[in-house]
């Protein structure tokens, strides 16, 4: 049962120095720098430490590595099996040993756990051990059944989705922000009509997977359970949250799922070198909270919140999760909070600077960004009002939602 006024809210963050030993080498840009440097924050700032939050290293169920069968193909795991014991023998069939995902000596294991932490977090919160769930380490949203994608091996989102369906669960919904289309996700659950996939991305006209169009809406089955809103390059703050808005509280209510599963790559910032939205941390910590509070008005407060992309390392990535983190333990950081001195002499030892010096970019006021709410119109010559507007015309009928209504 969830945490009642007398018990404190329970919220288990995956976490362990190993982890960074999903590491495609010093010239990737997914460094595995980036996750420690989030756990020292979140550690420094006293998130780790607070009351009702535990942190857990990840460890393979008893039966070893044979969940990933829940959703990906054996073949594909013994291929990855045999370029993590010999790099060199990875097969590009497989999408490994390509640029994107280069194989490493013990990227099986690595990535396994990744997943495992994912899915037992999935577990603890479907079965009532646990309120909320965090995994930075995981929403490697882009792996597909048989093939490794985009940076990711195994997809810790879908297996630990596809977990609690296989224990139950009726309605799930997943909410991506990630900068990239979830692709991996919405492939899984593509005819499945008891899933949910929203995600809000840049245009996969001009950025990798290349899909995510707001026509691509689910399978005969599932007519609708796949909802994209792909935005232009250049979206900002005010514009990115009210696509947000606009879309995900009304599908989610309509939905009514029994617990939320979402993805918060932080790529969509300005600094991000991968790609071109324009968004501030104040923004996205501004989206993790509606997630947050999305979850406890419809799905009863069970949330699993992972992390996913994010490429600038120092400035961006750190703050951001851990402000999903600080969330989750119902524990807010204002923006305006200075970034510990400690962990900032820490990232100067590494990378000679210091980092940003706050939790937030300075964009908010008094700590809200704010921006226009879809009541007061659709603007047909906006860009970013454009796309909304395709996705609402595309799958809110199918929801018994009105496209001109908030």
């Amino acid at each position: 049962m969830p945490a009642g006024a007398d018990q404190p809210l329970r919220t288990r963050v995956v976490w362990d120095p190993s982890l960074t030993a999903y590491n495609f080498g010093p010239e990737h840009p997914m460094n595995p720098l980036r996750l420690d440097l989030t756990a020292r924050l979140a550690r420094e700032l006293g998130v780790l430490d607070a009351p009702g939050v535990e942190v857990v290293p990840p460890a393979l169920p008893p039966e070893g590595d044979a969940f990933l069968e829940q959703v990906h193909d054996r073949d594909y795991i013994d291929a990855v099996r045999r370029a993590s014991a010999d790099p060199a023998s990875a097969d590009p069939a497989y999408g490994l040993g390509t640029e994107d995902d280069p194989a490493f000596a013990g990227m099986h294991e690595s990535s396994a756990l990744i997943a495992a932490g994912t899915v037992d977090l999935c577990r603890a919160v479907w079965e009532g051990e646990i309120d909320h769930g965090v995994n930075f380490c995981g929403g490697l949203h882009h792996a597909m059944p048989g093939s490794a994608s985009g940076f990711c091996i195994y997809n810790d989102a879908a297996l630990g989705i596809q977990w609690m369906l296989d224990h139950g669960a009726e309605r799930v919904v997943y909410v991506d922000v990630d900068v990239h289309h979830g692709d991996g996700v919405e492939r899984v659950f593509w005819d499945d009509p008891r899933v949910l996939t929203i995600s809000l991305h840049e245009s996969g006209r001009v950025l990798f997977p290349g899909t995510g169009f707001p026509g691509e809406i689910g399978g005969a089955r599932a007519m609708g359970g796949a909802v994209n809103v792909a935005l232009p390059p250049g979206t900002g703050d005010a514009p990115w949250l009210r696509a947000l808005h606009a879309v995900v509280p009304p599908l989610v209510r309509a939905f009514d799922p029994q617990v939320m599963v979402t993805q918060q790559g932080c790529d969509s910032h300005y600094s991000d070198p991968l790609a071109h939205l324009a968004l501030s941390v104040d923004a996205q910590q501004t989206s993790y909270a509606l997630l947050h509070r999305l979850a406890h008005e419809v799905a009863g407060g069970r949330w699993i919140a992972l992390g996913g992309g994010g490429y600038e390392i120092i400035d961006v990535v750190p703050r951001s999760w851990t402000h999903l983190t600080a969330i989750a333990a119902h524990r807010p950081i204002d923006l305006r909070t200075p970034v510990p001195a400690a962990w900032r002499d820490h990232v100067t030892r590494l990378v000679g600077r210091p980092g940003p010096p706050r939790m937030g970019d300075g964009v908010a006021e008094d700590g809200m960004v704010w921006f226009r709410s879809w009541e007061t119109g659709f603007d047909p010559d906006d860009r970013v009002d454009q796309s909304v507007m395709a996705t609402r015309e595309a799958v809110f009928p199918l929801h018994g939602l009105d496209i001109w209504l908030d």
